[in-house]
């Protein structure tokens, strides 16, 4: 199976990211510098290049926003939890999950990937079922940063937290009634963070299979923070932690 990748950046990291392209669509006449990078890219690594004119690309892409780049990947390769582990082990670093409760928005799936990445998170653990995955609106939305993170669909996540459970982790969520603001809790690692869905926040079950919950507090008349924005506030504090106690 493929996929097909849209934009600049989604491009650019496929190509980087070591995921196999099979081949590269331009926008026939516009070479601006960062397209005439992906096509040095493209042939650096022996793919393909083919130039077609924009009504051609709108079609291919579905919408008018490829930014005049199309590329045709291999379908995502969803990793392990053993994948996952092994990376912690090799950067030597103490292993960080994300682990996400039903996100179906695409962007902020997307966004949540962008930031876990960039946090240097070890791997990222979604439902199998009744959530969004990987597809080329996620990396979009990534800005190409789905290329280098680890993603892991998981049958059943309360399954899969009891794994953790028996690996050491810590299972923290971020839930509105936490008892504990997540700026003034000590975080324990190894950790797994747990973000809840965009309406309805972590699932009952998951949510009695947490050992802490951690809340964000909120001053304005709007009772509820976008979930990637909340996932980002997270990811940094347990980032932040780990600084200061070294581990």
């Amino acid at each position: 199976m493929q996929d097909k990748i849209t934009g600049i950046n989604a491009v650019n990291e496929a190509l980087q990211g070591g995921r196999k392209v099979e081949m590269v669509y331009l926008l026939e006449g516009q070479e601006g510098q960062r397209l005439q990078a992906i096509k040095e890219e493209a042939i650096r690594h022996r793919v393909a290049v083919k130039f077609l004119k924009r009504e051609r690309l709108d079609q291919m892409a579905g919408n008018n926003h490829h930014q005049g780049v199309i590329a045709l990947v291999e379908a995502y390769p969803y990793a392990s939890l053993e994948d996952a582990l092994a990376l912690a082990a090799h950067r030597t670093e103490t292993p960080f999950i994300v682990i996400l409760d039903g996100i179906e928005d695409p962007h902020n799936l997307g966004a949540i990937i962008r930031t876990a990445e960039c946090a240097g998170v070890h791997g990222i653990i979604i439902p199998k079922h009744h959530a969004a995955e990987i597809t080329p609106a996620v990396g979009r939305a990534s800005a190409g940063a789905v290329e280098h993170m680890l993603v892991i669909k998981a049958t059943n996540l309360v399954n899969t937290i009891k794994e953790l459970k028996e690996q050491g982790f810590w299972i923290v969520g971020a839930d509105m009634e936490g008892l504990n603001d997540y700026y003034d809790c000590a975080i324990p690692t190894p950790t797994a963070l747990v973000i809840g869905s965009e309406g309805k926040g972590i699932r009952r079950l998951v949510k009695e299979h947490c050992d802490l919950l951690l809340r964000i507090p909120l001053y304005g008349r709007v009772n509820s923070l976008n979930a990637s924005v909340a996932g980002a506030l997270l990811i940094y504090e347990v980032i932040r932690q780990k600084g200061v106690s070294g581990k």
